[in-house]
């Protein structure tokens, strides 16, 4: 059974440890040094797809320069407040990277993998879709 503690600072900010003794910092709400525990579901989504993603092109030799996983949700109106829906654009960069292999991997991660996916498409409609840029491209920020 995985375990982790949050602790609270002070005001709104706390720290959450996981098993491991990494720390990040938390806010509950938007005024304070950490993302808001809703915020991190969100990021726990992105990181979680993404790490999959990763392994997925590195195995198929991929020439993966860069990713990144752009988010947008949307929450409910009433309390507690869930989030509904919510939308994964993925950025994948390299040089010369099949864009079949991107996509399988992605639906790999979302359908199969991401522990992340799983538990919040119990309650959020998730989409996904995706990007193939060759390096020097502007990424957004």
């Amino acid at each position: 059974m995985a375990q982790a503690r949050v602790k609270w600072i002070e005001g709104k900010s706390m720290v959450g440890t996981d098993v491991n003794g990494h720390a990040t910092l938390i806010t509950a709400g938007s005024e304070g040094p950490g993302p808001s525990p809703m915020q991190l579901l969100l990021l726990g989504l992105g990181s979680c797809s993404m790490a999959d993603v990763i392994s997925i092109l590195q195995k198929q030799r991929q020439p993966l320069a860069d990713i990144q996983v752009l988010l947008e949700g949307q929450r409910g109106e009433e309390y507690p407040r869930p989030w509904e829906q919510i939308h994964m654009h993925f950025v994948v960069i390299g040089d010369g990277l099949d864009p079949n292999k991107v996509e399988r991997a992605i639906n790999l991660s979302v359908e199969k993998y991401c522990g992340a996916h799983g538990t919040l498409s119990g309650v959020a409609k998730i989409t996904h879709d995706f990007e193939v840029r060759a390096p020097g491209d502007e990424a957004p920020a």
